[in-house]
Parts: structure tokens; C-alpha cells; sequence
């Protein structure tokens, strides 16, 4: 059995597969998937997962040098913005880099892999970028 809080094999699969640079997006479930773009769909029901569990247990596995986020959810503040804020302090979400929402759904074109929640508050969505552990 692992060690880490992550079960889902289809995610603990594309994080081990990570570059240095590349994205994994956690979106909302109302973010679309670009056509081409691999989606690891949790959802099972209206807020399950939601944004803030899904983050911090992807953080469990992943090694990030910074994030994308888009200016609208500092002006929204959907609820899992608390735990973006309280990551990002605590260094665990590297450099931060601020884009429009609009930027951002033009980011998961080039995700490795998109994570769908199931949280229905609007702009509760990060991408995610890989660093290395050395």
C-alpha cells in the first residue's frame, strides 16, 4: 500500500510522470477540458471532491516550483481560495503568476493532465507547475 494520501492510481500515475515545467490543472467541474487534453475526472456529486481536499492532497505527491491563478478568484474568493492562500505561504505553491481567467483555460491546452472536482463554486481552478525534488 503507499504511503501517501493519494489513492486514485490514474493521479499518483500522471504526477510520477511529470517533467520539470509541465501543468496539472485542478478545475472546477464546470472548467472545460480542452479536446486532446487527458482528464482525471473525480467528481462524483455537487461539491465532492471539493477544490481545497483535491489540492492538498495532489501537494501530497507533487513537487511545485509555482502556480497559475487567475485574478478573478482573488476577486471572487471562492471558499478554497483560503486553503490556496494558506499553501501558498507556506511556500508549498512555489512563484505565483497571475492570468485571467480566459489565460488560464488556454493554459489546460497544454496540461499534462486535467483534474476535474467536483466543487460548483465558480473559479476554484489552479494550475499547477512541476519542479524537481534535486
Amino acid at each position: 500500500m503507499k504511503k501517501t494520501p493519494l489513492l486514485n492510481a490514474a493521479l499518483s500515475a500522471a504526477i510520477a510522470r511529470l517533467g520539470h515545467g509541465d501543468i496539472i490543472v485542478i478545475g472546477d467541474a464546470g472548467m472545460p477540458v480542452p479536446p486532446g487534453t487527458p482528464c482525471i475526472d473525480l467528481a462524483l456529486t455537487a461539491g465532492v471532491p471539493d477544490f481545497a481536499t483535491t489540492l492538498q492532497v495532489v501537494l501530497s505527491e507533487m513537487q511545485v516550483q509555482g502556480h497559475l491563478l487567475a485574478r478573478e478568484t482573488l476577486e471572487v474568493a471562492p471558499s478554497g481560495l483560503g486553503a490556496i492562500e494558506a499553501l501558498y505561504a507556506a511556500g508549498e505553491l512555489g512563484e505565483r503568476q497571475l492570468v485571467s481567467h480566459d489565460e488560464l483555460k488556454a493554459a489546460c491546452a497544454k496540461a499534462r493532465v486535467q483534474i476535474r472536482t467536483g466543487e460548483c463554486r465558480p473559479y476554484s481552478n489552479i494550475g499547477l507547475i512541476a519542479g524537481v525534488t534535486f
